[in-house]
């Protein structure tokens, strides 16, 4: 008799498992809604992608010329590490390419074409 209740009561306790793991997903799709149901969407946070224009996006007082990396800066840095004569000779979306002399000679040193241009190679 007491194997039978044992064997009872287990069998219970599996289809009480197997229930319960079948009811959760379908109590994860039940939405309760409690004041104005006809709210708008959440605002998007988020920078508007390169090129997209949203109104009221624009900050006043500041002009709309690229952040990156501004060409002075970019020779003004290489100066710093040691280049004479240094100028920019190609400027890409990703990168600003310096050239000048050092002591060993020609040399070249890229920045990154980011705000603060920082070095990425020499």
């Amino acid at each position: 008799m007491m194997q039978f209740l044992a064997k009872a009561g287990l069998a219970v306790m599996l289809s009480a498992g197997t229930l319960a793991g079948t009811v959760a997903p379908a109590a994860a799709q039940l939405n309760i809604i409690i004041g104005d149901q006809d709210r708008d969407a959440p605002r998007d946070y988020r920078r508007p992608p390169p090129g997209y224009e949203r109104p009221g996006y624009e900050r006043p007082g500041f002009d709309r010329r690229p952040r990156g990396c501004d060409p002075r800066m970019a020779e003004d840095m290489a100066r710093d590490y040691g280049f004479r004569r240094a100028r920019v000779v190609d400027i890409t979306p990703r990168r600003v390419i310096v050239q000048g002399w050092t002591r060993r000679g020609p040399s070249e040193m890229t920045f990154a074409n980011v705000r603060g241009c920082p070095a990425m190679r020499r």
